[in-house]
């Protein structure tokens, strides 16, 4: 009686997997991989960066198989592979369909020379970059992206209503900062505190600006007490007027500049804290491209 009894669920086991056998194997795509085969793909993504070409020439071998051979997790794979696509959805839909969602990445800077940096800190590499020359320009270690990005949106703030723009912020490997304007003006910052010497120089700025009709070629804010600039039309320097500083001459002591990278431009005007030397009920004694001049801060 036992052993009809293990021959009676023996052979309903083996009845039962013949059954089953193929309809797995058709799900799996172990056999008749090549029967219902995918003719449609349907697609939804922006097209600004990924074309339609694009995806469909990266997805076409894992369609070579038919409807329920076809692996989804592979679709993703290979869609995802595309340099501008952050996120992929896939279904399938029966008999035939494949249904694509894409994501795009949305760039926020430049990152370097050929990637790219995204609002949350991720950065991604493209074959070419060259005609996203709208995005600012971020460059400086890949561990300091955060205090980069940081310090871009201070420099937008503070920027606000001065006229000038941020195109280009870079720190260097020794923690010095960088700017370039839109104008092409280039600014040196330094690396100690640079929020206060920035600062410093905006506040003077509206002053400064109403005197030239085109802006600096170069800003160096790596002074105690003030900054040097130069300007792109200044004529040949004169001597020293009275009671002004030769412009030759290195600051004062207690304006001493933190060289961190360049040297101090040729030709170059500094502009210091004047509190004391100014005379008494003036703002500016000299005002001119290479001569020096105080301003009561």
């Amino acid at each position: 009686m036992k052993s009809h009894l293990i021959a009676k669920i023996v052979a309903w086991g083996i009845a039962l997997t013949l059954v089953a056998l193929p309809v797995v194997g058709v799900l799996n795509g172990w056999f008749a991989g090549d029967r219902w085969p995918i003719t449609r793909l349907d697609v939804k993504a922006q097209f600004h960066h990924v074309s339609a070409e694009q995806i469909r020439a990266v997805i076409k071998p894992a369609l070579s198989k038919g409807f329920f051979a076809v692996r989804l997790d592979q679709v993703r794979d290979a869609v995802a592979k595309l340099s501008w696509v952050e996120h992929v959805e896939a279904r399938k839909h029966w008999p035939d369909t494949i249904d694509l969602v894409i994501r795009e990445r949305h760039p926020y800077a430049r990152w370097g020379e050929n990637r790219l940096i995204e609002h949350n800190g991720q950065v991604f590499s493209v074959a070419d970059a060259s005609d996203l020359h709208e995005l600012p320009r971020l460059a400086g270690p890949d561990d300091r992206i955060n205090d980069v990005l940081a310090f871009y949106a201070n420099c937008m703030k503070r920027f606000t209503g001065s006229g000038m723009k941020v195109d280009a912020v870079t720190l260097s490997p020794r923690g010095s900062w960088k700017l370039e304007l839109a104008s092409g003006t280039l600014i040196q910052i330094g690396g100690d505190a640079e929020q206060e010497r920035l600062q410093r120089f905006l506040d003077v700025w509206p002053r400064l600006a109403t005197s030239h009709a085109t802006p600096p070629v170069y800003v160096d804010l790596r002074y105690e007490n003030g900054f040097a600039m130069r300007w792109p039309d200044a004529a040949p320097a004169t001597a020293p007027k009275a009671g002004a500083a030769d412009p030759k001459a290195p600051p004062p002591a207690n304006g001493q500049r933190n060289a961190l990278d360049d040297p101090p431009p040729a030709r170059a005007l500094f502009v210091h804290d004047a509190r004391e030397e100014a005379p008494a009920g003036s703002t500016e004694s000299v005002f001119s491209n290479f001569d020096n001049y105080h301003l009561r801060l």
